[in-house]
C-alpha cells in the first residue's frame, strides 16, 4: 500500500468548495487548509499507478489551480529495496575481520584521482 501527500492550490474564495469537492470525491482524505489557499490531502493506492490517478483526478477538481505530491510512503516498494539490501551484504567481509590492518584498506572515493 502507498500513501502520499498532496498539497492543493486554489484561490483564498474558493477555499471551502474545492475542500467540499475533494470531501465529497472520495479520492482522498481532507487534513487541513490555511485561508491563502493551500489544501493537504492524503492518498492511498495500492501502487505508483494508482497513486498518479489519484493525483490526476485531484487536479481536474473545479477550482484546483495545481495538486503536487510532497511525500509518499510506499510499503511494498520499501520492503523489497530492504530485502535487496539485506540480501547485498552491504558491509564488506573485510570490515568484520578484527584482524584487518585499516592502512591496508585502499579509498576509491576521491573522483579528482580517479579520472
Amino acid at each position: 500500500m502507498n500513501i502520499s501527500s498532496i498539497v492543493v492550490q486554489t484561490l483564498p474564495e474558493n477555499v471551502e468548495s474545492v475542500i467540499q469537492s475533494l470531501k465529497e470525491s472520495g479520492i482522498c482524505e481532507y487534513h487541513l487548509h490555511d485561508p491563502k489557499g493551500k489544501i493537504i490531502v492524503t492518498i492511498e493506492g495500492k501502487d505508483v499507478e494508482e497513486d498518479i490517478a489519484k493525483l490526476v483526478e485531484v487536479q481536474i477538481i473545479q477550482d484546483v489551480i495545481a495538486a503536487d505530491m510532497m511525500m509518499t510512503y510506499q510499503e511494498d516498494q520499501l520492503d523489497e529495496e530492504i530485502k535487496k539490501l539485506d540480501e547485498q551484504g552491504i558491509v564488506p567481509e573485510m570490515l568484520n575481520d578484527g584482524n584487518m590492518d585499516p592502512r591496508t584498506i585502499v579509498y576509491n572515493g576521491d573522483l579528482k584521482k580517479r579520472f
